[in-house]
């Protein structure tokens, strides 16, 4: 496509639309059409997608199965916008999820649909979580991301986002993520030793709440010991746990839920991202029975009830989660996509690129983000979507759909490893 033709597809959008838009930068064509792990532009060019919706379309894109589900219930007249009043998507997509997920994990939890977005989800289990304990501090780990509305900015550690709040963001204590000291050494310890200690000017808070993988933050998986003495802390000292799964959850990491590996059992968990199978807004609170304190409508929001989504959400659990086929299959492509990427950093050893992540959430780290820019941008005129995340923006995020064929997952690699040799 000639410049001037592709500054033509763009043109509304550089002249309408506000300049926070991000994604339309990165990738300056106008995306029309899209299936399983390919997208293709106005122009019929095509990519593939190692972005998914920034987590959002683990499924892949349009699952045949999800549309038809979505269509029959749109032409049945069923209700779409519901508040959260009682339908009969609602009733069915919970019993699902209960029996589906929860029941043969032995996990007890109550629903709460907060609203569309994780970043609702967020802001829920931070008000519950003091609402229920009648303290006001939240404990947050450097390089956490959870959200830019106020409440989970608040959380989230990266300065370029808080610099944009207009105002300090205020109720959170920020402590050391596993490895932010690097080797070996066990940040859990300094958290035990604040907590403890009455002059250490940290107050006793109502929550930790932490990523098991930090995406955003860099691709920083936490270790299962880690996890473990995060948990044993917020037990010893009367803490709840709220475990941020909106982008590591629905099977991104090989189970269900990211924590699974570590035997946790969290008072709050978050998801969105790709609960709803194929990228329709929809987030859950899941929350220990316990814990339900809220008064009715004391916390509320116009959309949440997404009904369609709670249909193709159904959908995705019965397609999917029925057995462990999926999950298995995370872990091989995983393995997969582990080795080739090891290979491409064996391959440039004098820039030290690295390798990190679990399951299909995975990481490239390029020590710079200039390096890690020009790979992408490289990636990208070949076509494959990738994206960047990290403190500065340095590694490469790939994020696959779990569904993606293995033909299509080489030929994404073939690219990202192509894009690496021609940048270094």
């Amino acid at each position: 496509m000639s410049n001037e033709s592709k500054s033509n597809s763009l043109s509304a959008f550089e002249s309408l639309e506000s300049n926070v838009r991000f994604y339309s930068r990165s990738f300056p064509v106008v995306f029309a059409k899209a299936a399983g792990a390919i997208l293709h532009d106005e122009n019929g060019c095509e990519f593939i997608d190692f972005l998914s919706g920034s987590g959002v379309l683990n499924y892949g894109h349009n699952d045949p199965h999800f549309i038809d589900e979505a269509t029959q219930y749109l032409r049945s007249n069923g209700i779409i916008h519901g508040l959260d009043m009682a339908t009969p998507a609602k009733r069915d997509f919970m019993e699902c999820f209960e029996s589906i997920i929860l029941h043969p994990r032995g996990l007890k939890y109550r629903f709460q649909f907060p609203g569309p977005t994780g970043a609702n989800a967020v802001e829920a289990a931070l008000k519950l979580a003091r609402k229920a304990t009648g303290r006001h501090g939240i404990i947050s780990f450097t390089n956490g991301f959870h959200g830019v509305s106020l409440g989970a900015l608040a959380v989230t550690g990266n300065r370029y986002y808080r610099d944009a709040a207009g105002l300090p963001p205020a109720g959170v204590v920020f402590m050391p993520y596993d490895r932010y000291w690097g080797g070996d050494k066990d940040s859990s310890e300094y958290l035990d030793k604040v907590l403890a200690d009455a002059s250490s000017g940290v107050d006793l808070p109502a929550a930790i709440i932490l990523e098991t993988v930090q995406a955003e933050g860099g691709i920083n998986p936490a270790r299962k010991d880690w996890l473990q003495s995060i948990e044993r802390l917020c037990r010893e000292y009367g803490i709840l746990l709220i475990v941020d799964d909106i982008q590591a959850g629905c099977g991104r990491t090989g189970n269900f839920f990211s924590f699974e590996f570590a035997g946790l059992s969290p008072d709050v968990v978050l998801l969105s991202k790709s609960l709803s199978g194929c990228g329709l807004p929809l987030s859950l609170l899941l929350l220990k029975p316990e814990l339900d304190v809220w008064r009715p409508g004391e916390h509320n929001g116009t959309f949440r009830g997404n009904n369609l989504a709670f249909v193709t959400g159904a959908a995705a659990l019965r397609k999917y989660w029925m057995n462990d086929a999926l999950s298995l299959g995370v872990m091989e492509t995983g393995r997969i996509m582990s080795e080739r990427l090891r290979q491409v950093t064996q391959a440039n050893r004098a820039f030290r690129l690295s390798v990190r992540g679990r399951g299909m959430m995975l990481g490239l780290d390029c020590g710079t983000s200039k390096l890690a820019e020009m790979i992408i941008r490289k990636a990208f005129e070949d076509g494959l979507l990738v994206e960047r995340c990290g403190a500065e923006d340095q590694v490469i995020k790939l994020l696959p759909p779990l569904t993606i064929d293995g033909r299509t997952l080489q030929r994404g690699l073939d690219i990202l490893q192509k894009s690496v040799h021609e940048s270094v």
